[in-house]
């Protein structure tokens, strides 16, 4: 038991009272908001589904499968991403509740060595089954079939700590590390799908295989769905634009400015420096042309951009079957570089949901936790889409003090926030839990100033 005697300290820096701290005798925790992702994932049972494509080997086990889950799920959305940190959670009364517990002394939650054999234990057929998981839920969070998706790829450094399986050392990064792919759809924010690669993997290696199964699973659903797939010149290479062909989705990836790319483009980049002399103001010019590169079945649409300003010139590429790139390139560049947006979700999943951490000696155990960061992410994504939207607009001005900013009472502030921010706002909150024989009692406090905002989630949640 982690609870500790009574005692008492006396602080010095008031100068009218004496101020005193003394521990509590009650159940309290730091993560209230936790609460929060229950009731939402109670509704569209995720982790549900997540621990039902996990095989089960063990006899008579103390805590089922979904329970751990929802441990190691909603611990890396409060911040507790570590299997050790759940050493001292599982007498958190917060984790017992959303662990389906009643909260008392005997309810624990699962150990760090429990989980640790939890992790380790799972076997290929069920990472197979959680990765098509992931694109199954990603379907099912459409009401009506979509007319247009958009997929981005993009690998992301994950360093290592320690001697993983299959971490090895990148020269780029200077790091060991592994090399995730991470497919995101830019209609919803959503991952799509996630694969583990060893650490000196090339950008698109398997990119192809995934994407195949990806695409291939969509067309099942919806036969007629226009797809159109962005990625960065990493998976510019010949397998990922075949693939986008045989399948007959559009694709734009960028390529690299070689000599010939340069020799089609000086013209363009004379002209861009031109008028930036003339106007000193940022010019963008842009031309579309037919192009083969060696190890090409056939020629391609490739349109290159040349940009003058303030720090210099610049010139990038991108190869794209889309229609009208001959006549209309800065359209499709302009919509390709939105792609940028989808590095958010890397962001989100590496360093807010702390998707980096994938400390286990397995391979197939950090595969597994990869998968568990991804669903984090997925829930609080799919949470933030039931907020109220702010408009455009709104969303651009300059930032406006708490109590004047836009759907402060309706918590329209959290839609676009950053898994961190709504930890930080929602989340990590004391509150008090009391049991009784007919209920358990939570109690937030009244001078709490994110109460509203928390209230209005739940309200919205429940609305769902």
């Amino acid at each position: 038991m982690s609870v500790q005697g009574v005692w008492s300290q006396s602080l010095d820096f008031h100068p009218e009272k004496q101020v005193v701290v003394e521990n509590s005798g009650g159940r309290l925790s730091s993560d209230a908001g936790l609460l929060l992702v229950r009731e939402f994932d109670e509704r569209g049972q995720l982790t549900e589904q997540f621990a039902a494509a996990l095989h089960e080997s063990r006899r008579a086990p103390d805590h089922s499968l979904l329970s751990m889950v929802r441990q190691r799920i909603y611990g890396i959305i409060a911040g507790d991403e570590d299997q050790i940190d759940h050493d001292t959670l599982r007498y958190d009364p917060v984790f017992q509740l959303i662990c389906d517990r009643i909260p008392d002394d005997h309810a624990q939650t699962a150990s760090q060595p429990t989980l640790s054999r939890f992790e380790n234990a799972v076997d290929i057929p069920s990472l197979f089954g959680l990765r098509e998981l992931l694109v199954d839920q990603f379907l099912d969070s459409f009401d009506s079939p979509p007319a247009r998706l958009t997929l981005d790829l993009d690998g992301f450094d994950d360093p290592a700590h320690g001697q993983q399986q299959l971490t090895l050392f990148h020269g780029d990064y200077k790091q060991n590390q592994y090399f995730p792919l991470i497919i995101t759809n830019a209609q919803t924010g959503l991952v799509v799908f996630v694969s583990l690669r060893h650490g000196t993997a090339h950008s698109s290696l398997g990119a192809e295989e995934d994407l195949e199964l990806v695409i291939t699973k969509i067309r099942q659903r919806w036969p007629d769905v226009d797809i159109e797939v962005r990625a960065d010149s990493g998976f510019g290479v010949p397998a990922m634009y075949d693939v986008c062909e045989r399948l007959n989705v559009w694709y734009t990836f960028g390529i690299g400015m070689n000599s010939r790319l340069k020799t089609e483009s000086d013209d363009l980049l004379k002209q861009a420096q031109e008028q930036y002399e003339q106007t000193q103001e940022k010019q963008r010019l842009f031309m579309a042309i037919l192009y083969q590169a060696k190890g090409w079945n056939h020629s391609r649409s490739v349109i290159i951009k040349a940009e003058c300003h303030l720090a210099g010139t610049n010139r990038r590429a991108v190869v794209t079957n889309r229609a009208g790139a001959l006549i209309v390139p800065q359209g499709v560049y302009d919509e390709y570089v939105q792609r940028g947006e989808s590095e958010n979700r890397n962001k989100e999943l590496k360093s807010d949901l702390c998707g980096q951490r994938l400390s286990d000696h397995r391979f197939m155990a950090n595969l597994f936790r990869l998968l568990m960061h991804a669903a984090a992410l997925n829930l609080i994504i799919r949470m933030r889409r039931q907020l109220p939207d702010v408009p455009p607009e709104e969303r651009r001005s300059a930032p406006l003090p708490d109590a004047e900013r836009p759907g402060r009472a309706n918590g329209a502030e959290l839609r676009y926030a950053q898994p961190a921010t709504w930890r930080l706002r929602v989340i990590k909150v004391a509150a008090e839990v009391t049991v009784s024989c007919r209920r358990v009692l939570v109690r937030l406090s009244s001078a709490w100033p994110s109460l509203p905002t928390w209230r209005m989630i739940l309200q919205t949640i429940q609305r769902c």
